[in-house]
């Protein structure tokens, strides 16, 4: 009889097993795919990060199918580490797409990316960072005054995240996140004030000197 239950386990324990090790190779391949089409995005190169996208999209969908038997593995972590990367893939390609008015209000839904809730909010706190560093492309272009769109979002975003007061057990170390956001808002808003207040006075001097010319 234990030798009949011991082999029941077994067989389970060798199925997760593969399960769990299928879906970490899928998940640090979702991670690298978005890092690299942040890169892209940054650089102006949206049709090349959507399809970087939509191949992330498609291992996380992979890893659902994978994992549909071990909610247990599922749950444990790293697919969720993942989606969160997507979650901010997904929001600062929609931002910064040329053809999209900036606007907090047109982001996709949790249900649209398929992720959880969790990683949904994470997401979002990462995405601060990526406008942040949008902002500062923007400074060094002699383009101060084109980031004050994004400074809201960042603002809307990090109004929304203070919504969710809950135990880090459900959501995720969001209020870690919320206090890093809060930081690289407060420093951005300092950096943005400080260009344009340099490129006004550039100007008023710009001004200045063709009048004695």
């Amino acid at each position: 009889m234990i030798d009949e239950i011991s082999a029941e386990i077994q067989q389970n324990f060798e199925a997760k097993d593969k399960a769990r090790e299928s879906g970490l190779s899928l998940s640090r391949k979702v991670v690298r795919t978005c890092g690299t089409a942040i890169r892209h995005i940054h650089r102006g190169d949206i049709e090349k990060a959507a399809m970087l996208l939509e191949d992330a999209r498609g291992s996380l969908e992979d890893i659902d199918l994978q994992l549909a038997d071990h909610p247990d593995i599922y749950y444990s972590g790293f697919v969720e580490h993942a989606q969160q990367e997507f979650v901010e893939c997904a929001v600062v390609h929609q931002l910064l797409t040329k053809e999209n008015d900036s606007n907090s209000d047109t982001l996709p839904s949790p249900q649209e990316l398929g992720v959880t809730y969790a990683a949904y909010l994470n997401g979002l706190g990462d995405v601060v960072g990526e406008l942040r560093r949008h902002i500062l492309d923007l400074i060094r272009q002699d383009m101060p005054q084109d980031g004050d769109q994004f400074l809201d979002i960042m603002d809307d975003m990090y109004s929304t995240l203070m919504m969710f007061d809950y135990p880090d057990a459900i959501t995720r170390g969001l209020r870690r996140k919320s206090d890093v956001a809060r930081s690289l808002i407060e420093r951005t808003r300092g950096d943005l004030t400080n260009a344009i207040r340099q490129q006004k006075l550039e100007q008023s001097m710009k001004k200045f000197e063709s009048r004695f010319e």
